[in-house]
């Protein structure tokens, strides 16, 4: 993709997160599911890495290369007219800079970066070491000259047993990512909880992603409860999993 396209696809994505409270970005996973969206009228999409996987027959938490997942998204993002983000998982392994100018020589105009290593058995990143990454990224895309959207995501309540007992190390991290240059932070895991919300949206200045299920949830609590950012993770997928499954069921030998 042309370079200028990619900067002005980055430049829309922020104004975007500005325009819409919240901007919620359907988590597609190839070139159909992306067209679909960009028709119903969607300014932005994001790619997860879960869908994805699922879609090519491999497996989430990094079961595919770096590489691999490039060559997955450049069509994604060719096919359509709208800016599109990218879940990059924990990076690959790959260095920072490195993991910017693969996405950006897709046209990829942001990124999710999460703080879980499945390439070193599942480790949580310290809060200072995700911080670190995250600033890279951030170095990364302005050195590029790229205004790239990082959404620095957290699994810290996703992997405690007892979620707000982690909260305020939850608040820590997403603090420190901001301070590291994330655009947007997301804890995942908390999409379900109104106090856990509440307070980690009162707690950052920058807009808070949460996963949303196309079909249970509600936009209009997400608003409420002051989320900047949406996106469906593989819920969505799930959603049209049940759909299909229903549209075939009277039909089945």
């Amino acid at each position: 993709m042309d370079s200028r396209t990619t900067v002005e696809r980055a430049q829309r994505l922020k104004q975007l997160h500005s325009e819409y409270k919240p901007l919620v970005l359907p988590t597609v996973w190839d070139v159909w599911s992306a067209r679909t969206a960009a028709a119903v009228g969607f300014p932005a999409l994001t790619v997860g890495s879960h869908p994805l996987a699922d879609s090519r027959g491999a497996d989430d938490h990094e079961g595919q290369t770096f590489e691999e997942v490039l060559t997955a998204v450049r069509p994604i993002i060719a096919a359509v007219d709208v800016p599109v983000s990218v879940d990059l998982e924990a990076g690959y392994g790959q260095k920072p800079a490195d993991l910017i100018a693969g996405l950006i020589e897709v046209g990829g105009a942001g990124l999710n970066i999460e703080d879980t290593v499945h390439s070193d058995g599942g480790r949580l990143r310290s809060t200072q070491e995700h911080a670190s990454y995250i600033a890279g990224l951030r170095a990364g895309a302005d050195d590029a000259g790229v205004p790239v959207w990082v959404n620095g995501r957290t699994d810290l309540f996703l992997q405690a047993k007892d979620a707000s007992g982690v909260l305020d190390e939850a608040i820590e991290r997403l603090r420190a990512m901001e301070q590291a240059g994330a655009d947007s932070v997301y804890p995942v895991g908390i999409q379900d909880d109104d106090d856990l919300l509440t307070a980690v949206t009162g707690a950052v200045a920058v807009p808070v992603n949460s996963t949303a299920h196309p079909v249970r949830h509600d936009l209009e609590r997400f608003r409420r409860l002051g989320v900047g950012r949406i996106t469906y993770g593989p819920l969505l997928q799930f959603a049209m999993t049940d759909a299909m499954k229903d549209v075939l069921g009277s039909w089945k030998p």
